[in-house]
């Protein structure tokens, strides 16, 4: 419910912003839109809250501030939905096996048809350090080395994607850690065999999802956009 109330506002923000940049008069209510402009923006653009309190009393003057103050307001609207909405992320990393053997169509493919949505991707080759702190919690196993050599012996897809439970539902995409403990109809049931070659790694949880995009990515490597296809596969009902 609260993630169609988010899309919901979304559009409204739009429709807002797309009135406020093809109309030259106020709109209705000038001065009570202005007010509240005023004091949703007090702080991050306190010139303008200022300006609306100051120029309450002159009707032209408020009229004008009601004017900067929508698409102002819109901008801070859309802002706060992008973040405080924004869907659940996780991270998704091809290894150096399912590379080579040509499976990165195969794995995004899956992931797409499923309605999931690609935010960041890259090709690289990690360091057996960087493979360390990716693999940090396990560095107590037995077979913590290996681990880390293998993840850093060749090419690895970094990917994020975003959607309504992503990170639960990336898991069972992916399926069991053991091949031969998948399902089929999973990546590691239809597409692998043993454990020591399990061909993609997905976060198991939020906390490491945050932890390991971090990681792999830059904040700026990382995109927002609405999917046209989103209305369809999220629905308004």
């Amino acid at each position: 419910m609260s993630s169609q109330i988010h899309r919901s506002a979304a559009r409204a923000a739009r429709s807002l912003l797309s009135a406020s940049k093809n109309t030259s008069y106020a709109l209705p209510g000038g001065g009570a839109l202005a007010a509240t402009a005023a004091v949703a923006l007090r702080g991050k653009v306190p010139y303008l809250a200022a300006f609306g309190r100051a120029e309450s009393g002159n009707a032209s003057r408020a009229w004008l501030a009601s004017f900067l103050a929508v698409p102002a307001a819109v901008y801070m609207l859309q802002d706060q939905e992008a973040h405080a909405a924004e869907m659940e992320r996780t991270f998704i990393a091809i290894k150096p096996d399912g590379v080579q053997r040509g499976l990165i169509a195969e794995i995004i493919a899956r992931f797409e048809r499923k309605g999931f949505k690609l935010v960041g991707i890259k090709i690289l080759v990690p360091s057996k350090e960087f493979a360390e702190k990716h693999y940090h919690d396990l560095k107590e196993r037995p077979f913590f080395n290996g681990l880390c050599e293998f993840l850093s012996s060749g090419p690895v897809i970094a990917m994020v994607w975003e959607g309504e439970g992503v990170i639960k539902y990336g898991r069972k995409l992916i399926g069991a850690t053991d091949p031969q403990k998948s399902e089929p109809g999973t990546i590691r049931g239809d597409l692998a065999v043993v454990v020591g070659r399990n061909i993609i790694h997905g976060s198991d949880g939020p906390e490491t999802a945050k932890d390991e995009i971090n990681l792999w990515f830059k904040p700026e490597e990382l995109v927002n956009y609405t999917h046209n296809a989103e209305k369809w596969i999220y629905g308004e009902n």
